[in-house]
């Protein structure tokens, strides 16, 4: 009888070491780098970013808050035309780039004007992902960085 147990229990240990493996291999690993937000110059600002997911799911960044604002949305531009979304997909082995000129996070109705050297924080919230805070530094008016 005492074999029947340590068996079981032995399978049940190995079983569920297996599906905790199998579980955080297909979780999305998120890191954000080269955040900027150009200095406003009225009550609206925008964020740049990038989301890199080197983890093998895809996830969905969902939405963005901030103390500098209570109106905190994402866009999406087309044709130059920019439209609030819902969420953005950060697939799996790749990235999702806010950059100017493209999608980015907007700021509306701000509290205060951030000046450059500020920094505003922000916390991404994902669809799988824990959420992920992020200080943004404030850069001047036509901060534009080079891409690699």
């Amino acid at each position: 009888m005492n074999r029947r147990t340590a068996f079981a229990g032995t399978l049940v240990l190995t079983a569920g070491l297996a599906l905790s493996a199998c579980s955080s291999d297909s979780a999305p690993h998120l890191e954000v780098t080269g955040a900027f937000m150009p200095q406003p110059v009225s009550d609206m600002a925008a964020g740049f970013l990038l989301v890199k997911n080197s983890g093998d799911s895809t996830d969905r960044l969902t939405s963005v808050t901030s103390p500098l604002s209570d109106h905190v949305s994402i866009h999406e531009t087309k044709g130059q035309k920019m439209r609030m979304v819902s969420s953005f997909e950060v697939p799996a082995g790749g990235e999702l780039d806010l950059e100017r000129g493209g999608n980015h996070i907007m700021f509306t109705d701000l509290k205060q004007r951030p000046e450059r050297g500020d920094t505003v924080s922000v916390e991404l919230h994902f669809e799988k992902a824990d959420p992920i805070k992020v200080d943004i530094p404030v850069k001047e008016t036509t901060y534009n960085p080079k891409k690699s």
